[in-house]
């Protein structure tokens, strides 16, 4: 085996330049996978921290049934005390109550339908980033008082600015009508349209007033201090919940589906787009070994009337292409973690990246995720690929009749 290794090496480098070249194509494709998948993964994780911080949070406890139908009627009975046994479970979790519903929103001259939710204003600015992205005003400061925190596009809709009174109108959880008049607090601007445009806040303590529930709400919104912990909490809060039927527990994936459809779309492109990289390079090898194996026709012919079986050349040439792709993967994979490594310490920005971090509360660079994973599968591909591009080239040589071969120029 040590006499083979040896000999394919030696084969390896008959063609310095060649070789090279073509190692060469396998760790720049390996150096870029590994930084394109590093900060792909690096996004995502970025991507899915913004959407959780913006309002749904890392885990939610809701009533059986209203995540997938939030009937208004589906309420926690006594909200404070989940909020407060979330809270003692998981005590360096950031927990917030709410309730959600929906109303008519008038001002002087315009009437919209708006989705109204009532947070707890000392502690949503906990759990999420939307108290913090106030345009004019300020966000809510007392959970009793009459005041509203509206999107951009509500406030030009409605004609209205800080300081002006908006009525509302909509239907109690006991059938009551229900109506007020609140005071804009504060206008925001979260940067996505559709929450601009029909998203509101209302004191928590002052929401449960006007719709008629007291002391409850429909959900318990928990943010933690890392993605990781998520599995570990769910699990532990459903044990804590274990004796109410009737709670559920879920986590972001089940708050935001699209969230993760989105990023399985993303991830098909981008490997699409690796794919065509990948058959590049492994065409490079197929061309390389291709011609290796016709130049040297008639040497393997004389090997084979020594004697040498053709699987045994086969195998050579196999060896020799494996010996090559691992140069490329092991150089590849080493310059690749150096690239990844320094944006992952000083992070990655683009022209308007830190104009849209500013007025959007969202972080100013992107940064890779260096991880095994990240690190070796794109490689790992490529290092597959090759092996299976040198098949057609090696199996050539099974065919092979000395004869012939030794009569080739």
């Amino acid at each position: 085996m040590i006499l083979t290794l040896r000999l394919a090496w030696r084969n390896l480098w008959r063609h310095r330049r060649r070789t090279w070249l073509t190692a060469s194509a396998m760790i720049f494709s390996n150096v870029l996978l590994v930084f394109s998948i590093s900060l792909q993964i690096g996004s995502y994780d970025m991507m899915i921290e913004n959407t959780l911080r913006a309002f749904s949070g890392h885990l939610q406890v809701q009533m059986a049934g209203y995540n997938e139908d939030p009937k208004f009627r589906n309420t926690l009975k006594d909200l404070g005390a989940v909020s407060r046994r979330v809270q003692e479970n998981l005590p360096d979790a950031r927990v917030a109550a709410r309730a959600s519903g929906f109303a008519l929103a008038s001002s002087d001259e315009r009437t919209f339908g708006i989705q109204l939710t009532g947070v707890e204003p000392d502690r949503e600015p906990a759990v999420s980033s939307l108290p913090g992205l106030v345009r004019d005003g300020r966000f809510l400061d007392d959970p009793q008082a009459a005041e509203i925190y509206i999107g951009s596009v509500m406030a030009r809709n409605l004609k209205v600015t800080v300081g002006d009174e908006i009525t509302l109108l909509g239907s109690g959880r006991d059938g009551s009508f229900a109506a007020g008049i609140v005071t804009v607090a504060g206008v925001f601007e979260s940067g996505m349209p559709d929450m601009d445009r029909s998203f509101a806040e209302l004191p928590l303590g002052y929401f449960q007033e006007l719709f008629s529930m007291p002391g409850q709400g429909h959900s318990v919104v928990v943010a933690l201090p890392a993605l990781d912990r998520v599995p570990a909490a769910a699990t532990s809060l459903r044990t804590t919940f274990a004796d109410d039927e009737e709670l559920r527990i879920h986590d972001w994936e089940a708050l935001n589906p699209g969230l993760k459809q989105a990023i399985q779309t993303d991830m098909s492109s981008a490997w699409f787009m690796y794919g065509v990289l990948i058959v590049l390079v492994a065409f490079s090898v197929l061309n390389t070994q291709l011609m290796s194996v016709m130049e040297r026709t008639r040497e393997f012919g004389m090997i084979s009337a020594l004697g040498v079986r053709p699987r045994h050349l086969s195998g050579l040439v196999l060896l020799e292409t494996a010996l090559m792709a691992l140069i490329g993967f092991a150089l590849g994979v080493a310059l690749g973690w150096l690239v990844a490594l320094y944006f992952n310490q000083f992070g990655l920005t683009y022209p308007g990246m830190e104009e849209a971090a500013t007025r959007f509360n969202l972080p100013e660079r992107m940064y890779p995720a260096i991880t095994p994973l990240t690190l070796t599968l794109g490689p790992v591909v490529v290092f597959a690929f090759c092996l299976l591009a040198s098949l057609y080239p090696a199996l050539r040589l099974l065919r092979l009749r000395p004869v012939d071969a030794m009569r080739s120029a």
